[in-house]
């Protein structure tokens, strides 16, 4: 037997060879996709976050120096409960297409950003009823989503809420009416067009309606001194 003949390789064995050989070659590449997905997976939740922080919308002066301002000042900034809500709580969806959606929306805003469109006070004043309209539509068209992920209407309390409070919010669910339909400007100053809400039937709302009448004070009258007595007191 000749010990120094090829050795041949059955069929069968072949496709095992030829196996081996793919899987050393692809291993890497393989390695490699799968880290540079998981950075590109990482640095995305990352930049979504960092995009809905309080610090990153305030970053450019006209949100700063105009709307800031006014949410400094509302109930969602500070409360008695301490439960604070930025900007991207109301104005940025949680569920991802939603919130994807605006964010490729949002390149608009960058564009006006360079275009300086409301760089200026005046300038956003006289956009002001335009820019609000634009995020009622979009509250409007998604039931109020951003305020439903904090208020719940099956979880009122409505003995705790005032008497106008409750006929209103009653009402409200009863025709399906949406949050923004009522609650415009508890944040934001409203611009100055008509809103067609708390609209009275017939006109008017009684004053104990909206708050407790406060009891008036009868005045009590002062003292009468005698000469005398003003002298004891020098």
């Amino acid at each position: 037997m000749d010990t120094n003949s090829p050795v041949e390789v059955s069929a069968s064995e072949q496709p095992v060879t030829r196996w081996k050989k793919w899987k050393r070659f692809l291993t890497i590449p393989i390695m490699a996709a799968f880290v540079l997905g998981m950075l590109f997976v990482v640095t995305f939740n990352k930049t979504m976050e960092w995009t809905n922080t309080e610090a990153f919308c305030i970053s450019c002066h006209e949100m700063k120096d105009n709307t800031y301002r006014e949410y400094q000042t509302s109930a969602h900034y500070t409360n008695r409960s301490g439960v604070r809500a930025v900007c991207s709580d109301c104005h940025v969806p949680k569920e991802f297409v939603p919130k994807m959606i605006r964010k490729i929306q949002a390149s608009n805003e960058v564009l006006h950003k360079i275009l300086g469109s409301i760089n200026t006070p005046e300038k956003f004043e006289a956009k002001r009823a335009q820019l609000a309209q634009n995020e009622w539509r979009r509250m409007q068209a998604n039931d109020s989503q951003a305020c439903r992920n904090c208020h719940d209407s099956m979880s009122f309390d409505l003995g705790a809420q005032g008497y106008r409070s409750v006929n209103q919010h009653e009402e409200g669910l009863l025709k399906g009416q949406t949050c923004i339909e009522c609650h415009k400007g508890i944040v934001h100053k409203l611009p100055p067009i008509a809103q067609g809400i708390n609209l009275a039937d017939p006109p008017g709302i009684a004053l104990e309606i909206l708050r407790t009448p406060v009891p008036e004070q009868e005045a009590v009258p002062a003292e009468e001194t005698t000469p005398e007595e003003e002298d004891a007191t020098e």
